[in-house]
């Protein structure tokens, strides 16, 4: 394939994409199919799906597969997948990644490449290829967690953490623009990695279910097989920066006191094995498989408390994705995390639920059941949330903003987005207009 044929208006490179249902996969789905339906001339490279469970998914054990979503060109390559996703294996996926998609060529030159991070290993690597192939590719950095302040948060620091900052300051100040989730990312990577906040844009994740009614409570609760007792869910990755082994000590807690409390985890991730095993024997704990669009709702709305915990230490480090919809659910939000980090300060924002120390159970059964036996109280705080979902996590304002920031022509409404301008490092920094746009490829 030439590369006036492979050359797109905007690449999308991202080690997560649909069918994955949970984390980073749902927003770049969205992000590129919404750009997509604005009129763009958009592709895809990821990995064949692997998350949250860290195995590639039936039938997509393929070195390379192509094909059409919505539209647009999504191009799979087969990296190696690691079964505990930490340290030197969790580096080794990231730099395979990187290295096959660096390899590979379907990337092209486009105008715009926009390089997700995570995974950031993969992201230096291609950034540094756009720019030995093709300076006239704006390099755009969409991040969604911050792996200095990962590290630091959830091992320590030392030599490691050292090298991670090093890498992901200079693919931060490199890049043309860096977009982030939260006002916090951007305070945070301009003060501690010397990025010009005029090249750092906020755009807020938003709610990736579609909009619809609240399902029926009680139709809700007879899906998922729950009786009266409160239940308490957890929805997503389990993972080390969950730190649920506290929820599994909250769940013994509340067993032993004879608490009508019921602890249901949903989901998978490199941690459930070892927490299935550390749950044994505990009857008011539940685990269950990723649930499919419908009944995810349905399990979020039969909820009367929504959980959502970071280990003791994690608080700057990411905003998690299933804030979005749990505030989508209208069910009070329980945060088991540091008082002061993000997590806290957005449940705080909306209004929507309680904060509680995280790595204190007995804080957490005392929360929970607060929470669980006052329904009035749970349905005010849950409409507060939904309130927030609509007002702040809008998907079309989402869309939009990013159409803007990349200079995507909104074809639908027969008008441009403005663009914000990409600086020009050819010229000493002064801004130019967004690169120029190309009529989308007719097959």
């Amino acid at each position: 394939m030439t590369d006036s044929v492979a050359r797109h208006s905007v690449a999308i490179v991202g080690i997560n994409y649909p069918p994955e249902r949970t984390g980073i996969a749902p927003y770049t789905g969205a992000l590129a199919r919404g750009l997509a339906a604005r009129g763009c001339d958009v592709a895809v490279t990821t990995a064949q799906p692997h998350y949250p469970e860290w195995r590639v998914h039936e039938g997509y054990h393929r070195w390379s597969s192509d094909e059409l979503d919505h539209g647009l060109e999504v191009h799979r390559r087969l990296h190696m997948v690691p079964k505990h996703p930490q340290g030197i294996a969790r580096l080794a996926s990231e730099l395979a990644f990187g290295g096959r998609v660096a390899l590979d060529g379907k990337v092209g030159h486009p105008s715009v490449l926009l390089l997700v991070s995570p995974a950031l290993f993969s992201t230096a690597i291609l950034q540094a290829r756009a720019r030995l192939r093709d300076r006239r590719t704006q390099v755009v950095v969409w991040v969604q967690d911050l792996y200095g302040k990962g590290v630091s948060e959830t091992s320590g620091g030392g030599a490691a953490e050292k090298v991670i900052r090093a890498v992901e300051g200079r693919v931060l100040r490199d890049a043309d623009r860096v977009v982030v989730i939260h006002q916090h990312f951007k305070d945070t990577i301009c003060r501690e990695y010397g990025v010009d906040p005029e090249r750092v844009s906020v755009v807020r994740n938003w709610t990736h279910l579609a909009p619809c009614v609240p399902a029926d409570r009680r139709e809700a609760r007879a899906a998922m097989g729950w009786g009266e007792e409160p239940v308490v869910l957890h929805a997503g990755n389990m993972g080390v920066k969950q730190g649920l082994d506290h929820v599994v000590t909250a769940a013994r807690v509340a067993a032993e006191r004879g608490a009508r409390l019921r602890f249901v985890l949903v989901g998978d991730g490199g941690e459930r094995a070892r927490l299935e095993r550390l749950a044994a024997g505990l009857p008011n704990l539940d685990f269950v498989d990723p649930l499919d669009d419908d009944l995810f709702r349905k399990a979020l709305a039969g909820a009367d408390v929504l959980l959502v915990h970071e280990a003791p230490g994690v608080s700057e480090m990411a905003v998690p994705s299933k804030l979005t919809s749990y505030f989508d659910a209208g069910r009070p939000v329980l945060a088991a995390t540091d008082p002061f980090g993000i997590t806290a300060a957005e449940v705080h924002a909306a209004d929507a639920g309680v904060v509680v120390p995280s790595g204190d159970p007995e804080a957490l059964v005392a929360a929970a059941l607060d929470l669980g036996g006052n329904r009035v109280r749970g349905d005010v705080l849950g409409a507060n949330g939904r309130a927030y979902r609509e007002r702040v996590l809008s998907e079309t304002s989402a869309v939009d903003a990013f159409a803007g920031l990349l200079g995507v022509e909104d074809r639908r409404k027969n008008r441009s987005s403005l663009p914000l301008p990409f600086p020009d490092r050819r010229r000493g920094g002064a801004p130019v207009e967004a690169p120029a746009r190309h009529e989308p490829r007719v097959a």
